[in-house]
């Protein structure tokens, strides 16, 4: 995921406190987190948003965020790339909606918006 704007988890600052305490951990933990703890009891928003942002250990999610540190990634779960790198690597303007395949021969799907990917169905594009 490379996104330069990114300042912090979350759409807020209880999101972001959350999402940074917790992590992306999986379905199974994060049910288990919420019948243990009162904040994330509070926060099922969050905690749904835990569940959708993992991998469920199926692959690995790299982070390619502009203003928040490598170990502030690591600390949630995630993989950290340095985001001029992966912008230099996976060009947005070069790349199509869909399967690409690179000049390495590395073969990527890109999404130009992420949130279109996960808000919206086929019908709508």
């Amino acid at each position: 995921i490379i996104a330069p704007g990114v300042k912090e988890f979350g759409e807020d600052e209880g999101n972001d406190r959350l999402i940074r305490k917790y992590g992306y951990v999986g379905t199974d933990r994060v049910l288990e987190l919420v019948e243990k703890n009162e904040d994330l009891r509070q926060g099922l928003g969050t905690a749904a948003h835990l569940i959708h942002g993992s991998s469920e250990g199926k692959f690995t999610i790299t982070y390619s965020p502009g203003h928040l540190s490598e170990e502030e990634i690591k600390a949630v779960n995630f993989r950290y790339a340095e985001p001029g790198k992966m912008l230099k690597l996976y060009d947005p303007e070069k790349l199509t909606p869909g399967y690409n395949t690179l000049s390495s021969g590395e073969e990527v799907y890109f999404i130009k918006n992420p949130g279109l990917g996960l808000w919206t169905t086929r019908e709508r594009f």
